[in-house]
């Protein structure tokens, strides 16, 4: 009885004004009648479309099209072809009407010509015999004093991994590397169009004294994807093989202690019967047909 004298009362004087002179909590109220769902709400009363007195005319509109499709505007945003419009006492719109109208004609996109770039291809470095693919890096070896680094150049070729030429120098140089790869392609006799030499993008591997050195000799230069670090995975093994060894000090003294540590560890690895063994498997696998 008191619910429904509630449902009487509350379009009179509202359901807490009503809940309130029956003695009945609203809480309680609602609660029972939860199942009943939200009262409906009134329809939206609908509007006469009216056209903004604004506004810009189709003759308008078009004005402008032309003006940013004009020739001389080809290659500008339409804030400048808006300035120099202006700056000419011509104004057709504002600059939110220009990029609106490009808005609705699809064209709110890099007016300029846009250089495309293809995507890099990982490198494949294949090898079935010695002298055909070397791969080089150069990796920092601490000094004696903080900032102080002493620089390995090593050049392997992948098929054997034997290190065909290696140097330690004070300084990351793309003469040094140029030297050292001229030296190395002449002890070993590089003929024209028979080596690849590959490298990641290092500022001393991309130089031009490297690159015009390989053209000069005939060597196919390779390069590893840009931000990509396991497109040179010999020279990066062998940098790590070389770093985690038990022996291996953590600052060299000088640079002399340098290239001994380096002499006894490349001449461990040319000698080391892993290297043959490794050689061999990878002649069997290049050799067996898929």
């Amino acid at each position: 009885m008191t619910d429904a004298a509630i449902n009487e009362l509350s379009p009179v004087i509202g359901v807490r004004a009503a809940c309130a002179a029956l003695g009945r909590r609203q809480a309680s109220f609602y609660r029972a009648h939860r199942h009943d769902g939200p009262p409906p709400r009134p329809a939206p009363v609908a509007h006469r479309d009216r056209a903004q007195p604004r506004a810009l005319t189709d003759p308008e509109r078009t004005a402008v099209m032309e003006a940013l499709h004009a020739e001389r505007f080809v290659d500008q945003a339409p804030a400048q072809v808006w300035a120099t419009l202006l700056d000419e006492g011509v104004y057709l719109g504002s600059i939110s009407t220009f990029y609106r109208l490009l808005r609705a004609a699809g064209e709110t996109r890099e007016r300029r010509a846009q250089a495309t770039h293809p995507a890099k291809v990982k490198p494949e470095l294949v090898a079935v015999a010695p002298n055909q693919v070397y791969s080089w890096d150069i990796t920092k070896l601490r000094g004696p004093a903080k900032w102080t680094y002493y620089y390995l150049y090593v050049i392997i070729d992948i098929y054997s991994r034997y290190v065909v030429g290696w140097m330690v120098a004070t300084r990351e140089s793309a003469t040094l590397a140029q030297v050292l790869i001229g030296q190395t392609c002449v002890k070993h006799g590089i003929h024209r169009d028979q080596l690849t030499l590959h490298a990641d993008r290092g500022s001393s591997m991309t130089s031009k004294p490297v690159a015009f050195l390989l053209a000069d000799l005939g060597v196919t230069q390779s390069h590893s994807r840009p931000h990509v670090s396991n497109d040179n995975p010999y020279s990066e093994a062998q940098f790590k093989t070389l770093k985690y060894r038990p022996d291996f000090p953590g600052t060299f003294p000088t640079i002399e202690a340098a290239r001994l540590f380096c002499q006894r560890f490349l001449t461990w690895s040319r000698s080391s019967p892993q290297c043959a063994r490794l050689a061999r498997r990878i002649q069997l696998v290049v050799a067996t047909p898929r």
